[in-house]
C-alpha cells in the first residue's frame, strides 16, 4: 500500500483560454456531488501560483509569462521532490499543463539516478518550444523542457535574450538535463499538433499509440506492451491531460479534439497503469469548468482519480 499526497496546483498562466486554475475545486465540487469523502482521506497541499500575472502585460510573447512559469517550476518541483523523499506517492492535480514539466524535474531532484520513463495521456504532444510556439502559451511546452529540446531545426521565431535564459533555466532545473530521453516516452492519444512537432516526433522516433488503436487491441495488451517498451525504466510518471478525451465529451478544457478517447476507454487504461509498481507519480490536468456544463469534465476527471488512487492503496 503506498502513501499518498495531493498536491494542488492551481496555476493557468500557461494557457491561452482562463478557467483552468478553478479546475482543481470543480474537482473537489465533482466528489462532494458523489458524496464521497476522498478529498479527506489523504493529506494535500496547495501550490502558491503566480496567476496575477494573468493581469499584467506579457513580456515574452514566444513563452508567455516564463519568469513566472520558473517560478511554478521551483515550488512544484520542491514539492513533489520532497513528497517522493518523504515516502509519499504524489497525485497532482494542476490546472494547466504547462507544469508538469516541474513534475518531472521533482521525480528527477529525488530520484537523480532515475532512469524516468513518462506515459503522456494527452491530444497534444507539448513539444513546442519558444522557437516554434503558434501561440506563446508554455502548457504547449512541458515535454520540450523535460526533453531538453530547443528544436532550433525548425525555428519560426527568434526569442529574446531574457525569454532564452529563462527557457534554459526551466530546462536546467535541479541541474538535470534531459530529464527524460525520448525512446522513454509514449504518447497516447495524440492526434493535435503542428509541422514543427511533427517534425521532433519524426526525428526523435518517439511512441505513440492511438485512441483507435487501444479500441482495436484492448486496453490490457496496449498497456502490456508500453511496460515493456520502457521495460529499462526504473520509475515511470503518468500524466493524463483530460483533453485526452474524445471533443464529444470533453466540452470542459480549453483545447477539444475529435476522435480522442472514450469516458470508459480512459478510466480502465489509467487504471491499468497504475496497477504497476514502477509509476511513480500521477497527475491530471486541464479541466476548466468555465468552458463545461454540469462540471461533467471535472466528474469524469474524479472518477479516474479516485479509482487510479484506490488501486494505489491496495498495491
Amino acid at each position: 500500500m503506498k502513501n499518498v499526497k495531493l498536491i494542488e496546483v492551481p496555476s493557468e498562466i500557461g494557457a491561452g483560454t482562463r478557467g483552468a486554475s478553478l479546475g482543481v475545486e470543480a474537482i473537489k465540487i465533482a466528489a462532494l456531488d458523489f458524496m464521497s469523502n476522498f478529498f479527506i482521506h489523504f493529506p494535500s497541499e496547495k501550490i502558491q501560483t503566480e496567476n496575477r500575472l494573468l493581469h499584467e502585460p506579457i513580456e515574452s510573447p514566444y513563452a508567455k509569462r516564463i519568469k513566472g512559469m520558473h517560478t511554478m517550476y521551483e515550488r512544484v518541483s520542491k514539492s513533489v521532490a520532497d513528497t517522493i523523499k518523504n515516502n509519499f506517492f504524489p497525485v497532482v492535480l494542476s490546472g494547466d499543463h504547462a507544469t508538469s514539466g516541474a513534475t518531472i524535474a521533482g521525480i528527477r531532484i529525488a530520484k537523480p539516478k532515475s532512469k524516468l520513463g513518462v506515459i503522456w495521456i494527452d491530444a497534444h504532444a507539448d513539444l513546442h518550444t519558444p522557437y516554434t510556439t503558434p501561440s506563446g502559451n508554455m502548457h504547449g511546452m512541458p515535454m520540450a523542457i523535460s526533453l531538453g529540446i530547443d528544436n532550433k531545426e525548425s525555428a519560426i521565431h527568434k526569442p529574446d535574450a531574457i525569454t532564452i535564459e529563462y527557457w534554459n533555466k526551466l530546462k536546467q532545473l535541479g541541474k538535470i538535463c534531459p530529464k527524460v530521453l525520448p525512446e522513454n516516452v509514449v504518447f497516447i492519444s495524440l492526434r493535435d499538433y503542428e509541422k514543427e512537432e511533427k517534425n521532433l516526433l519524426d526525428r526523435l522516433g518517439i511512441k505513440k499509440i492511438s485512441a483507435k488503436e487501444i479500441r482495436s487491441k484492448g486496453a490490457e495488451n496496449v498497456v502490456r506492451s508500453i511496460f515493456r517498451y520502457l521495460a529499462d525504466c526504473t520509475d515511470i510518471y503518468l500524466s493524463f491531460d483530460v483533453d485526452c478525451l474524445d471533443a464529444a465529451i470533453s466540452k470542459g478544457t480549453g483545447t477539444p479534439v475529435g476522435n480522442g478517447l472514450r469516458e470508459r476507454e480512459a478510466e480502465d487504461l489509467v487504471s491499468k497503469f497504475m496497477q504497476n509498481r514502477k509509476i511513480c507519480c500521477f497527475e491530471i490536468t486541464e479541466v476548466n469548468p468555465t468552458l463545461d456544463k454540469e462540471n461533467l469534465m471535472a466528474e469524469i476527471a474524479f472518477n479516474i482519480l479516485q479509482r487510479s488512487v484506490n488501486i494505489l492503496m491496495m498495491n
